[in-house]
């Protein structure tokens, strides 16, 4: 056993496990079939195993479509199988994957039942999108559950626009990571797990092998007590500095203060020296236009340009166990210039999305403003998350619905959501990627996929 010299490995396993040699890297579960890849040290003839769970019927045998990967076809939908790869005496972990259908295309699809990553958790969060200039994409996803360790993140590339993925590599510890890019370079910024440290890690090849992270902030680790929060928020440049949103706090305690993290563009972002962290600024519920009653605050904010010109915050806004339950979001505001200044409120302004993470990123082509929200259609229920629309601002004031993307409003809002998304513009095409809970997902919110979508021609699109 040697000693780790990166971030990035093909992939993470604990110091101690069992023989499992062979990886299986990715499921992608169809109506009637599932999909798999896996990664092998052994050069010899590797089988697929399959059954329905709960049955004792014999195993079907499938041999490898071509090396690394197979497709089980005639399954019966909706339908949970237990699955596992062999060769010689290789063999990997078996794998629970449930038939049926999910909207877009899979990325990467994880089943309730199934413990590969339980040293870091059991559904697929904090989606990450990046278009590389050479014309590929890269998502990344870490595997979380509540009050586990939370602290792997997978990489995974797509040569086609999108049409198919692959695994690509794994960070560990890496969680609620953003990838971005900057001259040239991929960067991966994120914590080593909940309320961990915050780590920022360089790649030179594109995003297949990163640096060892560098640690940027202390943080506590452990979901009781504050300590450093994010998402995969974006990363922008303004006034010859790089800026997006942090938070510190924990939900346990009851909330989170709200920050500004930059520094200068052409700094090495991988020395700690070269970021700033404004001061925390704390929720007030004295603010005009705060809801009354009970509101743990803002989280996830989106560093934006404001119309002025100056560094602002737009941030999800945490009302439905306040008055009213729903319908704003605040604006912060920045000072480029001191970069260590404490934001300031300036204003609440109308949202049709206000309480589940979005982004918020400015198109220099139409000057417009966009976002994709969890659309509230049910004053009775403003939580539900399974209705994902695209809106739009010429101001980050008036917002209006472009149009609605994924709409399962006709299933049960508890085990059905389309959340987190990351999104970016490809000339005349918008591309989401999206945390999925469809198809015996544990609830809307403990997901099972990871899905990828193109609008075409967003602009032209007629709200």
């Amino acid at each position: 056993m040697k000693p780790v010299n990166a971030w990035s490995c093909d992939r993470y396993r604990p110091a101690l496990h069992g023989g499992d040699d062979i990886y299986i890297c990715q499921v992608i579960p169809a109506p009637d079939s599932v999909a798999l890849s896996w990664r092998s040290p052994c050069s010899g003839e590797h089988t697929v195993f399959c059954r329905e769970k709960g049955s004792k019927e014999p195993c079907r045998r499938v041999p490898a479509s071509r090396p690394g990967s197979a497709v089980i076809t005639g399954l019966r939908s909706d339908t949970d199988y237990l699955i596992d790869v062999r060769c010689g005496d290789a063999y990997s972990v078996q794998v629970c994957a449930r038939t049926g259908a999910a909207p877009g295309t899979v990325v990467n699809y994880l089943h309730p039942d199934d413990a590969r990553y339980a040293f870091s958790g059991r559904h697929l969060c904090t989606p990450s999108l990046l278009q590389h200039p050479e014309g590929y994409l890269l998502a990344s996803m870490d595997v979380f559950e509540g009050r586990a360790p939370q602290n792997l993140t997978l990489i995974f590339r797509s040569d086609d626009q999108g049409q198919s993925w692959y695994h690509y590599t794994e960070l560990f510890p890496c969680f609620w990571g953003k990838l971005f890019l900057h001259r040239g370079a991929v960067y991966m910024l994120a914590t080593s797990t909940e309320y961990g440290d915050l780590l920022i890690g360089r790649s030179a090849d594109g995003g297949k092998t990163f640096s060892m992270p560098t640690v940027l902030l202390r943080g506590s680790g452990h979901w009781q007590t504050p300590g450093w929060h994010k998402s995969a928020m974006p990363v922008i440049e303004h006034r010859g500095r790089l800026w997006t949103g942090l938070d510190y706090g924990a939900h346990a305690v009851g909330g989170h203060a709200s920050l500004l993290l930059s520094a200068d563009a052409d700094a090495n972002l991988t020395d700690a020296g070269s970021w700033r962290i404004s001061e925390p600024l704390c929720y007030d519920p004295s603010w005009p236009g705060s809801v009354s009653g009970d509101s743990r605050g803002f989280l996830e904010g989106n560093a934006v340009v404001l119309p002025d010109g100056e560094i602002g915050n737009v941030l999800r806004y945490s009302t439905n166990m306040g008055r009213p339950t729903h319908g704003r979001i605040p604006i912060l505001r920045g000072n480029s210039a001191e970069p260590e200044q404490a934001l300031s409120f300036e204003k609440y302004v109308p949202f049709p999305g206000n309480l589940s993470k979005f982004d918020i990123l400015f198109d220099p082509v139409s000057r417009y403003y966009y976002s994709i929200v969890n659309r509230i259609y049910n004053a009775q229920n403003p939580g539900a998350r399974n209705l994902l629309s695209l809106v739009r601002s010429p101001d980050l004031e008036s917002w209006e619905t472009v149009t609605d993307l994924l709409d399962a409003t006709g299933e049960d809002p508890r085990f059905v959501g389309f959340q987190y998304v990351s999104f970016l513009f490809s000339g005349e095409d918008l591309l989401y990627l999206c945390r999925t809970a469809v198809n015996g997902a544990q609830s809307y919110h403990d997901n099972n996929y990871i899905t990828f979508h193109r609008l075409r021609n967003f602009r032209t699109v007629i709200p």
